[in-house]
């Protein structure tokens, strides 16, 4: 049951995430080199960051839970 309010928690999180990508992409553009661009277009790399990181942390997870017998 734990799992499921994770996976819950994960919804909101997506869109504060976006939200803050939008944000700090607005206020860095300058020094980054990149144009300011809208919420719609900051989900989409959220999506694709999330996409990109969390095998990552399922195989940092999963390492975790292995404990190697000796």
């Amino acid at each position: 049951m734990h799992n499921f309010f994770r996976l819950l928690s994960a919804g909101p999180m997506f869109f504060v995430s976006a939200w803050l990508l939008m944000l700090f992409a607005g206020i860095e553009h300058a020094h980054v080199g990149i144009h300011p661009f809208g919420y719609l277009t900051s989900m989409v790399l959220t999506i694709g960051l999330w996409l990109v990181v969390s095998p990552a942390i399922a195989a940092v997870a999963r390492g975790r839970r292995q404990h190697p017998h000796p």
